[in-house]
């Protein structure tokens, strides 16, 4: 017997949509079991395709491929030169990774509060929170959409902070015209399943500095180095490596990396059909007062990761926890982006508070991420969009 849902009578949809999920094809599968039946597994040739293949969609002069995009931010705070008592500024609506990455090298994340309309890291916060221990600013694009990279750059320029820019969202995106990945001093990307392109897992970091992209080379592999020019004791022996700073093993797969060239030549497919689908809700949800759209700066071509429903809850007579599970009986399940980073447990015991940031908490309280993936049909978009207009006729105050 099929279940009712909470309003009663039949559920919009008879299955269930996911709010992401990865779209993997026949070439995928023939790239990866092609590279399972080569001579390498890992440190192979696969990488530096890989890494080619990032810079020419990217525009970076070097790429260096790792196998999170938690390692790839890790990676760009070490050759940001991050230590104790450095301080890093980053939004706190954002995987807790954007955070964390300067906590590993033993700095100290300092939040900075987003723009209401945007969702990104409001860059007028950004100078608030600038203090003479501030080394570098993790600029976040979240959903995808660049965060206002001119006036960040600016910033950074001015006060000689490195600028990391989290691309975690944001592959594909162009600002003015450039892709991400060109822009910042570094760029974090990953490859979730979730994400527009996918390695299973992995990440990678663009840069356009050689010294960056040096450390960032040596950080990968447990900063070990064969070459000659690097070491503090250099041989002629051909097997000879040399460890000469404190690095990680980072290493992505070469089947990893054979996934995600496939998946990289159907970006631009990947990407047009997000950016149809993000119209066809904005169309539909902007007439609703009821619901707030994220707003877009006009800088920024995006390519969108998530797609988040705002609900203006004092035009509704239900909390986001009645509204999301009122979705998720209609068959279509929705996901929340995110809890404020100095809001987890861990942080806390760290000392943060809340009430550090008013704007990205009282998003926190009415926000909720829709189905946005390649392979959602036009009439699964139609569902998700009846099934929100049918919770908001229904909870609608009068």
């Amino acid at each position: 017997m099929e279940k009712l849902a909470i309003l009663g009578g039949d559920p919009v949809r008879k299955t269930p949509l996911s709010y992401g999920r990865q779209y993997i094809d026949d070439s995928d599968i023939a790239a990866v079991v092609e590279t399972l039946k080569s001579d390498f597994l890992t440190c192979g040739p696969k990488i530096a395709e890989l890494e080619q293949a990032l810079c020419q969609v990217t525009g970076a002069r070097y790429c260096v491929a790792v196998n999170s995009g938690t390692a790839a931010l890790h990676i760009a705070a070490l050759a940001a030169g991050i230590g104790p008592g450095d301080e890093v500024i980053t939004t706190p609506i954002t995987f807790a990774a954007s955070a964390n990455c300067a906590l590993y090298c033993g700095g100290r994340p300092v939040f900075a509060d987003i723009n209401p309309e945007t969702y990104n890291i409001d860059p007028k916060a950004i100078r608030r929170c600038i203090t003479p221990r501030t080394k570098a600013v993790v600029a976040v694009d979240f959903t995808g959409q660049a965060v206002q990279l001119d006036e960040i750059r600016t910033i950074c320029e001015k006060h000689n902070l490195t600028l990391i820019e989290d691309a975690a969202h944001s592959i594909g995106t162009k600002y003015r015209g450039r892709p991400v990945g060109s822009i910042a001093d570094m760029t974090a990307f990953s490859f979730h399943p979730v994400k527009t392109v996918t390695a299973g897992e992995g990440g990678a970091v663009t840069t356009n500095d050689e010294k960056l992209y040096e450390k960032l080379l040596l950080a990968r592999t447990h900063g070990i180095t064969r070459d000659r020019s690097l070491m503090v004791h250099p041989t002629d022996d051909p097997w000879y490596n040399e460890q000469i700073s404190l690095g990680y093993n980072y290493r992505m797969t070469d089947f990893q990396a054979a996934l995600l060239i496939s998946q990289l030549k159907k970006l631009e497919l990947f990407s047009a059909r997000r950016k149809a689908i993000v119209a066809k809700y904005d169309e539909a949800f902007s007439q609703i007062p009821e619901i707030q759209v994220q707003k877009e700066i006009p800088e920024s071509d995006t390519t969108r990761h998530l797609y988040i429903l705002r609900l203006r809850l004092d035009m509704l007579n239900c909390t986001r926890r009645e509204f999301f599970d009122a979705l998720h009986e209609e068959n279509i399940y929705s996901q929340v982006h995110y809890l404020p980073v100095y809001w987890h447990s861990y942080y806390e015991k760290l000392g943060y508070q809340k009430g550090l940031c008013p704007n990205a908490e009282a998003y926190y309280g009415e926000c909720m991420s829709l189905p946005l993936y390649y392979s959602l049909t036009d009439g699964d978009v139609e569902d998700v969009i009846h099934g929100v207009k049918k919770l908001v006729n229904h909870y609608r105050k009068n």
